[in-house]
């Protein structure tokens, strides 16, 4: 039985097997190649032997395999972002008591710097795998997933929440089991904000390339080939020739990148649009166009569906059996309870750390605070100037969208620290302190959180709204604060909160600046990060993380929360 099973399989594959082979299947195969030869490569720097300091080539000729090195890093982080998205999300959204506490926990974790989680995890992995790169790959996939995923994962949460009620009332009438309504409803009716969402995770991950690829923790350098490490060494060096190949490095791969994965989304995902009237020209992509031509494509797609098909276990009879919501919630708090009792011994090593400190040094710590919140919000508010006209206008007018969705990627995938330089010199020439201009560079970060958020928001508007606003005649001002500024604002709450979490992630960078063999640094709680960092002061590097999550928590509990109530209550479309 089993080897006729297996002969049904080759003969499947067999048939999908195209015969006639077309210039597309010869490009897709030679894609596939050039994929396999280079993640041959990547896969031989992982199995290299752990070294003391890496070398960085500041040759142009290096730059192409530098870069794909960190394109494979983004990828893999992006994947582990979306799965864990999908899974904390919908438990968060869905299981009853959850989101009490994974909420918070979200909260917590989202502020917390990319400097607070990178000593303890690049020396835990360097410590498991002491003989290879392994650990230190693996630390530098896990730091591109802490300024990924948190953004991913608010989206997904809160479009949950928001789905219609009568599309859930349908899946109850039908009897659909968690499976059916995840995959038939819940998951497309949130495709469109996580494909935008998605976009915005991915460039938040290159924020910090050049300190995830070239990590220092006092004396000890943790460096890997990457074009972040390339930039890295490049402004130490003053070579502004190497910094201009990185700049250029990087602009390519984001447009690949672009032109190959997020366009072809972005397209696919106008089906999934929750309205009842189709409206508009919808979006387009050469390369989804080109791969639905490909008999490859399809004949691969064909024997994928009927192997699945062949694997799917019987249907069982359509029996409504809810789940106890007494067992969940008993599963639930056993869990908790259990990472309850992790986190009490956590806070116990913590006390005994932060016990070093004298009062004057948390004395400190509070004045900083004091002034980087200042400059985060002030970050908030001007980035929200432009990017909310400007996101209602690419994601209500498709034709917009076309020409300005790859420039707006590309200005958000590229990482900002890459500017500093530039924006430093300008800040200069105008006399502005780095005090102000912190500011300045807060923004380049954490404004395209607020915009991807608007586009979605403003792609989800249902058509039938937008000409039932044309055929009343509305007034551009009474269309704006009646449909306009509604419609988007549960994706705007979401903006500001991952643009606020952002802006503090930012100022670690933008408070404490390495221009060549100088640095530059301002009062704040990111400098005093940074510096304790550099320094391998722990303790001050754990007060200052600490200080920095209890801020952000504490905004979002007596502010963000009340606006994403409002949002659920008045602004969604389904309530």
């Amino acid at each position: 039985m089993a080897e006729s099973t297996t002969t049904v399989g080759r003969l499947a594959l067999i048939r999908a097997i195209p015969r006639r082979v077309t210039w597309l299947d010869l490009a897709v195969l030679l894609f596939l190649g050039l994929c396999a030869y280079g993640i041959t490569r990547l896969a031989g720097e992982w199995r290299a032997p752990l070294r003391e300091a890496v070398v960085i080539d500041l040759r142009y000729r290096a730059l192409p395999l530098y870069t794909f090195f960190s394109l494979c890093r983004g990828l893999a982080a992006f994947v582990m972002s979306f799965f864990f998205t999908l899974v904390y999300g919908y438990v968060a959204a869905r299981v009853k008591l959850a989101d009490r506490v994974l909420l918070p926990l979200l909260d917590i974790l989202q502020s917390i710097p990319v400097l607070g989680f990178m000593p303890g995890v690049v020396l835990a992995m360097a410590a498991l795998f002491p003989h290879s790169n392994v650990g230190l790959e693996l630390s530098a996939i896990l730091m591109i997933f802490t300024g990924q995923v948190w953004n991913m994962t608010f989206s997904f949460y809160h479009s949950l929440r928001a789905i219609p009620s009568e599309l859930l009332e349908a899946a109850s009438i039908y009897r659909f089991g968690w499976w059916r309504r995840f995959t038939r409803i819940e998951l497309p009716y949130s495709t469109v904000g996580l494909v935008w969402n998605g976009m915005m995770s991915m460039a938040g991950g290159w924020f910090f390339l050049t300190i995830n690829e070239a990590f220092r923790l006092g004396d000890r350098d943790f460096s890997l080939p990457g074009v972040g490490a390339y930039m890295s060494v490049a402004i130490d060096a003053d070579n502004r020739g190497a910094m201009f190949a990185a700049v250029v490095a990087m602009v390519i791969m984001i447009v690949v990148v672009d032109q190959l994965f997020w366009r072809p989304l972005v397209a696919w995902s106008e089906k999934f649009k929750f309205e009842d009237v189709g409206g508009g020209e919808p979006a387009s992509s050469w390369v989804l166009n080109l791969l639905r031509r490909s008999e490859l494509v399809h004949g691969t797609g064909r024997w994928a569906r009927r192997t699945l098909k062949k694997l799917r276990p019987p249907a069982a009879p359509k029996v409504s059996m809810p789940v106890p919501e007494q067992k969940t919630s008993r599963a639930f708090l056993t869990i908790a309870a259990l990472l309850g009792l992790v986190c009490l011994w956590g806070t116990f090593r913590l006390i005994q750390l932060l016990s070093i400190l004298n009062a004057q040094a948390w004395l400190d710590i509070a004045g900083a605070s004091g002034l980087t919140l200042v400059r985060t919000t002030v970050a908030v508010v001007l980035g929200s100037i432009w990017t909310i006209p400007a996101g209602i206008y690419i994601g209500t007018h498709p034709k917009a969208s076309r020409v300005l969705q790859p420039i707006v990627q590309i200005a958000a995938s590229f990482p900002a620290p890459m500017l500093f330089p530039v924006v430093l010199a300008l800040l200069a020439v105008a006399h502005l302190s780095l005090g102000v201009g912190s500011i300045v560079l807060m923004v380049l970060g954490t404004q395209w959180y607020i915009l991807f958020n608007v586009i979605a928001g403003a792609m989800s508007i249902p058509h039938e709204l937008l000409e039932a606003a044309q055929i009343f005649r509305y007034k551009r001002p009474q269309r704006w604060r009646l449909l306009m500024l509604p419609g988007v604002f549960p994706a705007l709450v979401t903006g500001w909160v991952t643009a606020a979490g952002g802006a503090w992630n930012a100022s670690i960078v933008a408070e404490y600046v390495h221009q060549g063999s100088n640095v530059l640094r301002t009062h704040g709680l990111g400098a005093l990060i940074s510096t304790a960092a550099e320094q391998g002061n722990l303790p001050l590097l754990a007060a200052g993380v600490l200080a920095m999550a209890g801020l952000v928590v504490l905004v979002n509990r007596l502010f963000w929360k009340r606006l994403y109530a409002l949002a659920e209550r008045k602004y969604s479309l389904g309530r």
